[in-house]
């Protein structure tokens, strides 16, 4: 009897594995990080929907940031597009590098607001 429980055990402990953990891996998003050159960390795990409802952000342009002439426009968002298509490497005038505007934005705002990671490892798990 002791067999045929386990072997059941086992056999659902198969079926179910594949189902669920590709469920798991769609709720894994990374911070798209092609645009750096040589990147010295992990990619940032985060989940978007997740930061967003625990934050109470509404609005995609709080992050998905429009400037122009150096002035943030309000009603603009820039979600449809990578950070990297505006920012470079390196800062160009007064728009900082890609680096940096990941660390501003991100980093920036939980200092302000005195919530969220702000050092290195929080973000950049291994």
């Amino acid at each position: 009897m002791r067999k045929w429980a386990l072997f059941a055990f086992m056999l659902t402990l198969l079926i179910i594995t594949p189902i669920s953990s590709p469920r798991a891996q769609d709720e894994i998003d990374l911070l798209d990080e092609s645009g750096f050159e040589n990147s010295q960390r992990s990619a940032v795990v985060f989940l978007h929907d997740d930061h967003n409802d625990l934050a109470q952000i509404d609005e995609c342009s709080e992050c998905h940031h429009v400037y122009e002439d150096g002035v943030k426009l309000e009603d603009e968002s820039s979600e449809d597009q990578k950070c990297s298509d505006c920012h470079g490497q390196k800062p160009s005038g007064a728009m900082p590098g890609l680096r940096a505007a990941f660390h501003l934005n991100c980093k920036g705002c939980h200092m302000k607001m005195k919530k969220g990671p702000v050092m290195c490892g929080q973000c950049h798990r291994r």
